[in-house]
């Protein structure tokens, strides 16, 4: 379904296509995170998991930055991963103001055992699209993504 809008022709055709790009956003993104309510996790834990394990321990700020949330949604993210004892997290010295995000053992754990069905979700999803497709559908993402 599309906008009621009746605007211009650009108008009209823009707040469409807006539509359809964020429908099937969070079409997609529902399918592909449902694995994570066996693990009990939220898609911001989820992300800050995945983060860690492919990038390294990696400071609060840099991760909130990454995920695209904000300074007190990060805080709130990392206290329930805390909780769990999937993270821990490590003042530095030089400036206490930073503080460093680590995979605990049984964070290290969890993400090694989940994340492979991530990856089959992932793949089931885009492979609707050919191979050339999904690349052009990156390079649009990309190119819409970066505008300032």
């Amino acid at each position: 379904m599309g906008t009621r809008y009746l605007g211009t022709k650009e108008e009209v055709t823009a707040l469409n296509t807006y539509i359809k790009l964020v429908r099937a956003a969070d079409s997609v993104s529902a399918r592909i995170h449902r694995h994570l309510d066996a693990a009990h996790l939220t898609v911001s834990q989820f992300g800050v998991l995945e983060a860690v394990f492919h990038l390294g321990p990696l400071y609060q700020r840099d991760l909130a930055e990454k995920l695209l949330k904000s300074g007190g949604n990060i805080t709130m993210v990392i206290d329930n991963l805390e909780k769990r004892e999937l993270v821990r997290r490590e003042r530095e010295i030089e400036d206490r103001r930073c503080v460093s995000i680590y995979l605990t053992e049984k964070g290290q754990q969890l993400i090694s055992q989940i994340f492979p069905s991530h990856v089959a979700a992932v793949v089931n999803e885009m492979s609707i699209l050919t191979a050339a497709e999904q690349e052009e559908l990156e390079r649009l993402c990309r190119r819409l993504g970066k505008q300032e």
